[in-house]
């Protein structure tokens, strides 16, 4: 399945609170066990005024759905097609 990164613009997302974000994740869980088809929220980090979700799912409507269905925004979905690290400069050409 491929993986997604999700942005999403919430004014203050770094200053919400343990219960706001206990809310967020208990509602985003509850759109995923309802969708219906393969879907996985690995993280999300809260960083500004965004957040940056990497989900999986087997299309990027998969991702605009459960944004609808759970009342987040969904300001950029965009497929992840690779990932690379410092560890990356070692691996022989």
């Amino acid at each position: 399945m491929p993986k997604f990164i999700v942005e999403r613009n919430v004014p203050g997302a770094d200053k919400l609170t343990r219960d706001q974000l206990c809310d967020l994740a208990a509602k985003s869980n509850a759109v995923v066990a309802g969708l219906g088809v393969p879907y996985v929220w690995h993280h999300t980090y809260a960083a500004g005024d965004k957040l940056y979700c990497v989900h999986e799912a087997g299309s990027a409507e998969a991702i605009y759905q459960h944004a609808r269905e759970g009342g987040f925004p969904a300001d950029l979905v965009a497929e992840i097609t690779n990932t690379f690290g410092p560890e990356t400069a070692n691996i022989p050409a």
